[in-house]
Formats: C-alpha cells, sequence, structure tokens
C-alpha cells in the first residue's frame, strides 16, 4: 500500500509522525519538568488527522 500513495501525501503523513513524539528530556530537565506534554502529542488510534 505505501508504494500507491502520492509523494506529496507521504510527505506529509510523515510531517505528522515526527509531530506524534514525546517532548526531548532535555527540555524536560532544562525547564524543571514544567514542560512536560507536547501540545500537539497526538495517539495513533484516537487523534485523526486531516492528511
Amino acid at each position: 500500500m505505501g508504494s500507491r500513495k502520492h509523494t506529496n501525501y507521504k510527505q506529509r503523513l510523515g510531517k505528522i509522525a515526527r509531530h506524534a513524539k514525546r517532548v526531548p528530556l532535555w527540555v524536560i530537565v532544562k525547564t524543571h519538568r514544567r514542560v512536560n506534554s507536547h501540545p500537539k502529542r497526538r495517539h495513533w488510534r484516537v487523534g485523526k488527522t486531516k492528511a
């Protein structure tokens, strides 16, 4: 199925996948846990995308 997607669509999906990552550990340490969650974090099954 991956070969049937257009290149632009794959790039959009890749960007969305990168946004779903957690906050880096060095940011949590630097801010003394004030920044702990990512506002754009998304679970693959719950939050759907517009891609």
